[in-house]
């Protein structure tokens, strides 16, 4: 048994199957898992998803998120035991793979048009 064999078994152990079909444009929720103290709680983090980069255990999403005025990406690595949850809110039209151009708009212009041939 060569060692890309090995890699792969062992990556196939740490891939999540329960989660959603995403896409670029998409409002998701992603429950982030965060440790204060000693207690665990799960934080909402609701976005556009705006990038998805990589394919398999490596697979990321950057979402962005407007909060007080000030424009947020997070960068998720999906299959990461930190992401507890994701959930499709709405499904978003986008023409291209990375939507950076949004970084350039403010308040309503960052608006996609919804996509209603994809199922939730």
């Amino acid at each position: 048994m060569n060692a890309e064999a090995i890699i792969r078994s062992i990556e196939a152990e740490q891939i999540k199957d329960d989660l959603p079909k995403i896409y670029v444009g998409d409002t998701i929720r992603v429950g982030v898992r965060i440790v204060e103290g000693g207690k665990e709680r799960v934080q909402p983090y609701e976005g556009t998803v705006i990038a998805m980069r990589n394919g398999g255990i490596n697979e990321t999403i950057t979402v962005r998120r407007i909060f007080q005025g000030v424009g947020v990406e997070r960068v998720f690595l999906l299959h990461a035991p930190r992401v507890a949850s994701i959930k499709v809110i709405r499904r978003g039209k986008a023409r291209r793979a990375k939507l950076y151009y949004l970084r350039d708009r403010v308040g309503k212009a960052t608006r996609l048009k919804q996509r209603f041939d994809r199922s939730l």
